[in-house]
């Protein structure tokens, strides 16, 4: 019994492999679910932070509710001056 392989063999083996590793690696993106708001609070004031977006709220008073919207790239370019 004589076994031959041809290229279009090997091919069409090499792309179905190639494809069910690819299939099964990718995961589901649950990093909404923990860990995406973070929150310090210290005599200053308090600051809630979305470490997906970069958004912050920051309030500098515990006994009022005056609390300012900003982000990351926003503050950035304002400290570099642009």
């Amino acid at each position: 019994m004589k076994h031959q392989l041809d290229f279009k063999s090997i091919l069409i083996g090499f792309l179905s492999a190639a494809s069910l590793i690819g299939a099964f690696s990718f995961k589901e993106d649950n990093s909404d679910k923990e860990g995406r708001y973070q929150t310090t609070a210290a005599e200053g004031g308090t600051i809630i932070l979305d470490t997906k977006t970069g958004a912050f709220i920051i309030s500098s008073n515990f006994f009022n509710s005056n609390w300012r919207k900003g982000d990351f790239a926003t503050t950035f370019n304002a400290s570099k001056g642009k």
